[in-house]
């Protein structure tokens, strides 16, 4: 009765979710992405290539291993539930990618081994929730976008027939019309574009003034308000995917639990 529990407790297969589910571990692969970040950097001077091409390449291919390895392990404990999850595809397309033959027309694909860095926002909750908001967004800025080109090009029309002869270089036809207008949705340079009008039409302030109230203040406000109101959503989702996720994980230590007990049962029996 004497003999150790610590290893009946947890199968290899839990002990191997602790382990590529720990902190330490997600830490460790965090520095090894932004280590191997810095390397690709280094990589793009010709002379610290040739001073220390070796020493780069031995890092970039140790990094490589080490994260096919973290996916081998992670895709051993999730099993068939391993693309369940789209950032395990995210991180499997990535090192995919890497794995890649790099040489004759797939050479361009050497340099893809900077997505390796991206890698970061799967790890990070932070970013991840960020990420996550975005793409539930995209719904509601799809009809912004909509709407602001809309007013893109009626404004466009507009100012090509009331400024068209006036400066034909930014309004002598409906595209360069619509070019002229996004730069001034920007922000950038408007006021020259303006002035430059106004010499010959003084009150072209008012169209002016009108667009960027309309397609750059209340069309911002309203992307603003739909990140915002999606990145509340995700908050709320992740709180219950937590709750969700700590109560799987006390079934799983009830299980091992039982598991445990029923194995000491018949170690007593013996």
């Amino acid at each position: 009765m004497s003999t150790s529990t610590s290893g009946l407790s947890l199968g290899p297969r839990e002990r191997v979710r602790a382990f590529v589910e720990s902190v330490r571990f997600e830490r460790a692969i965090t520095a090894l992405i932004v280590v191997n970040a810095v390397t690709l950097g280094i990589e793009t001077s010709s002379g610290a290539l040739e001073r220390f091409g070796e020493l780069l390449h031995a890092i970039d291919r140790m990094a490589l291993g080490i994260f096919v390895v973290e996916l081998l392990a992670r895709a051993f404990v999730h099993r068939s539930r391993f693309f369940n999850d789209p950032w395990r595809v995210f991180d499997f397309v990535v090192v995919g990618v890497s794995l890649l033959p790099a040489s004759g027309g797939l050479s361009v694909l050497r340099t893809m081994r900077i997505l390796r860095v991206l890698r970061i926002v799967s790890l990070v909750p932070s970013m991840r929730r960020v990420v996550n908001a975005l793409l539930a967004a995209l719904p509601g800025m799809a009809s912004i976008i909509g709407l602001m080109g809309l007013v893109l090009y009626v404004s466009s029309v507009l100012a090509t027939k009331l400024f068209g002869e006036i400066a034909p270089e930014f309004f002598g036809n409906l595209g360069l019309s619509l070019f002229t207008l996004f730069q001034v949705m920007t922000v950038e340079g408007w006021p020259d574009i303006a002035r430059g009008v106004m010499v010959h039409s003084p009150y072209a302030w008012i169209f002016f003034v009108a667009y960027l109230l309309i397609a750059t203040f209340m069309v911002l406000n309203l992307f603003i308000a739909v990140v915002v109101n999606a990145m509340q959503s995700q908050v709320t989702e992740d709180l219950m995917d937590e709750g969700k996720a700590h109560t799987e994980l006390i079934l799983d230590e009830l299980h091992a639990l039982r598991r445990e007990i029923a194995e000491l049962r018949a170690l007593a029996d013996q």
